[in-house]
């Protein structure tokens, strides 16, 4: 019985040693900073850190519809409903803050959003300071004229000699490609505005000779001002992403994951489909 006894003890003082052990390597690589973290979309998520904890904050710009604007007091729109979904995913609460376009990318690297959704491009200029989750659908930039303008395409703007002024929203991709192709160039001078309204209505009244901007704003513009048109020919098509903070990777992963998940089953067409229906 002694001997007995003594093995007994042996082998539940190794289960015991091995259980220390296994315990004692799982806590090792959970705080390893160098761990990769889960890219599932459905891992837990009460690790993450946000902005503004228990909340996904999105930073937008609330005049460009159908992506974002304004229903009575609340923000809604295309990129209100990703959020909203992506935010069910990860077990948030959605939080949107409205800000002039140039202050998305700061308030994003700098942790005051977790994410900026603002019908926004991916360029090589804007990837020096975020991250940009999968796309999640396509922009097209087209131009606005007044009624009987001489300018009827696209390349009109870059005859020789043409010297137009071109309205934009400030630092959105319109202002980009125009002061790329065009100011840059010594071709026309581009005038820039903090919403794309204003830009609008400096078509109006003539201080510019056309608009440059994304194709469903721009729809919503003509709709509401007689005497504009939208020219056939576009201006540029692009891909539109969310912007996120490079120093913010579980958060990075967890979302655009999540991103991923909802355009695989079909989520994210259903809410483009709403505002913008096939013609």
């Amino acid at each position: 019985m002694k001997k007995t006894t003594k093995i007994i003890a042996v082998v539940l003082a190794l289960v015991m040693l091995l259980a220390l052990c296994a315990c004692s390597g799982g806590s090792n690589n959970s705080n390893s900073s160098g761990g990769t973290p889960s890219t599932t979309g459905n891992a837990s998520t009460d690790k993450l850190t946000t902005a503004n904890e228990g909340f996904l904050t999105m930073a937008t710009n609330a005049a460009f519809p159908p992506y974002e604007f304004y229903e009575g007091d609340k923000i809604a729109g295309i990129d209100a409903e990703i959020l909203q979904a992506i935010a069910d995913k990860l077990g948030l609460q959605a939080q949107i803050d409205d800000m002039e376009f140039d202050s998305i990318i700061t308030a994003v690297s700098g942790g005051k959003a977790d994410i900026g959704l603002a019908g926004m491009t991916v360029t090589d200029e804007r990837l020096e300071t975020v991250n940009f989750t999968e796309s999640y659908a396509t922009g097209i930039q087209v131009i606005i004229v007044n009624e009987g303008s001489e300018i009827t395409s696209a390349d009109d703007l870059f005859t020789e000699g043409a010297n137009y002024t071109i309205g934009v929203q400030r630092n959105t991709t319109g202002d980009l490609y125009t002061t790329w192709d065009i100011e840059d160039e010594g071709l026309g001078t581009i005038d820039r505005y903090s919403k794309g309204a204003e830009a609008v209505m400096a078509l109006k009244t003539g201080k510019v000779d056309c608009v440059v901007i994304d194709n469903e704003p721009a729809k919503a513009f003509v709709a509401e001002n007689e005497g504009l048109v939208i020219l056939d020919t576009a201006y540029a098509e692009e891909m539109y992403a969310g912007a996120m903070s490079k120093s913010n990777e579980d958060l990075f992963i967890a979302v655009n994951d999540a991103l991923k998940e909802l355009i695989a089953d079909g989520t994210i067409q259903a809410i483009i489909d709403k505002y913008i229906p096939a013609a």
